[in-house]
């Protein structure tokens, strides 16, 4: 099975690619893992037409290709102004369902504060609608994230409580994913072998 993890912050280098980097270290209940990071990406903004996917330069394509074939994708993006990353919305408005209908994503929010949860809202409410990812009922808020996730190699014990706490959440919320993943793969295969009648009629949800 394949995993995409997409950093979505605006700058580099960033906490959230930190945390990216974090996962895909500590990560090995997947045969292949990607590591993106959308700002080191010429990605077009989206305006409503395929033409704006393939402006010149565009990096979309093979974008598109890593998200075809992922089987699970975790989206981390950091919290701005209560916000979810502008780059991640428009990658979301971007994607097709007939790349990513049906496949599990693991939401993770990331703040040097106490706060965090609006990201993990707003992408709950209007970020799946079309596209037909499947977040699970599982989320990260990476919370204070300048002072843990620091060093990939210490011990446990030289980790701070909160440091080892949110380590062991990361690795439970990767576990849960990987099942997901798992089980997700085989209803694709089953709606791709039975397709409703006039089922492109219902690409886009209400």
């Amino acid at each position: 099975m394949n995993l995409l993890i997409i950093s979505a912050s605006q700058r580099s280098p960033s906490q959230s690619a930190k945390v990216a980097r974090y996962l895909a270290e500590t990560t090995h209940s997947f045969d292949k893992i990607n590591l993106i990071e959308l700002c080191q990406l010429n990605i077009p903004l989206w305006d409503g037409e395929d033409a704006s996917k393939a402006m010149p330069a565009s990096d979309w394509s093979g974008l598109q290709a890593q998200v075809n074939a992922a089987d699970a994708l975790v989206l981390i993006t950091p919290e701005w102004s209560g916000i979810a990353s502008p780059r991640l919305k428009n990658f979301l408005m971007m994607c097709e369902a007939q790349h990513c209908a049906h496949k599990p994503a693991l939401l993770i929010s990331v703040v040097d504060s106490i706060s965090g949860a609006y990201p993990i809202a707003e992408l709950r409410m209007n970020a799946f609608k079309n596209n037909k990812l499947v977040a699970i009922p599982d989320h990260l808020i990476i919370r204070n994230v300048t002072e843990i996730l620091n060093d990939f190699t210490q011990g446990g014990s030289a980790l701070s409580h909160r440091d080892s706490q949110i380590r062991d959440r990361i690795a439970y919320s990767m576990h849960t994913l990987t099942h997901y993943a798992e089980s997700l793969k085989s209803l694709r295969i089953a709606l791709a072998n039975n397709p409703f009648p006039n089922e492109e009629s219902y690409q886009y949800g209400m």
